[in-house]
């Protein structure tokens, strides 16, 4: 009889593939059916209102820029982490999480409470002429809250396993610091990069919670899909246009979450031929 490396692995496969079918395809099935029943008329009557292509711009144009600020500040957050000592290192490691385990609905609130014109940090901006709260940059704002433990958490473990002899190296070959960074340790770290992007991404694409809070919900301004989403909901009892936003959602995401797939695989083989 042929061992094998886990127990009983065609039953847990056969737990696993009906687990994820149940829970993650079957809901995605039922989504795409849903809205295709819809038709063409009924699409175009639910997505080509201005007010709705604001909000997809808002949603996908703000989730990217703010996966972008993620990529820069998560970087820099887990390179100190990682590669300083200092007080507090391990309290400042610990609130990195805070985002994950504080519900979002709170987020929103703490940063309205923050960011409002009456707020803490608000007051202080408005003699400026700078309003965070109720715009596009109090959206913006959350997203990268509650996306950025995802880039810190997902290059702290490649972080820490890079040999220091490698910079090392490249110093004693006359590189600067920056020199080495970006020629050495960049491309090795680029592959880690883009997944804590694509995780940022996905996680401000569907972000709910704490964006209606300090956006102020103003139509064509400050809106966002899942906000319509539960309002078509709420108001017509019919799950159709509903469905039509989230597929639309739904297929946007995946794209560009291939995007990045490729993106990854593309620089993997750049980095092994180079």
């Amino acid at each position: 009889m042929r061992n094998r490396a886990m127990p009983g692995f065609g039953l847990s496969l056969g737990i696993t593939l009906a687990w994820l079918g149940g829970i993650v395809l079957l809901p995605l099935a039922a989504l795409a059916w849903k809205a295709g029943s819809m038709g063409p008329t009924a699409w175009w009557a639910q997505i080509g209102t201005r007010r709705v292509l604001h909000a997809l711009q808002l949603s996908f144009g703000g989730a990217l820029a703010a996966a972008a600020i993620d990529v820069l500040l998560g970087l820099l957050l887990a390179w100190v982490l990682v590669r300083y000592r200092f007080p507090f290192r391990r309290l400042c490691d610990a609130l990195v999480d805070l985002p994950f385990a504080l519900p979002t609905a709170v987020a929103g609130i703490a940063l309205t409470a923050l960011y409002a014109p009456n707020g803490w940090i608000g007051s202080l901006l408005q003699p400026l002429g700078i309003q965070v709260a109720y715009t596009r940059i109090g959206v913006l704002l959350a997203m990268v809250f509650v996306g950025l433990p995802f880039v810190v958490r997902t290059l702290q473990p490649v972080l820490e396993s890079l040999e220091h002899e490698v910079e090392e190296a490249a110093r004693t070959l006359g590189a600067t610091r920056w020199q080495s960074f970006r020629r050495v340790l960049l491309p090795m770290l680029m592959p880690t990069l883009l997944t804590g992007f694509a995780l940022a991404l996905a996680r401000a694409v569907g972000e709910y919670g704490s964006v209606i809070y300090i956006s102020g919900n103003l139509p064509m301004r400050t809106e966002i899909v899942p906000l319509l989403i539960v309002q078509k909901i709420d108001t017509g009892g019919d799950t159709g246009p509903a469905a039509v936003l989230g597929a639309v959602m739904l297929a946007a995401s995946l794209l560009v979450l291939l995007t990045v797939s490729l993106l990854q695989r593309w620089n993997r083989r750049w980095t092994e031929v180079g």
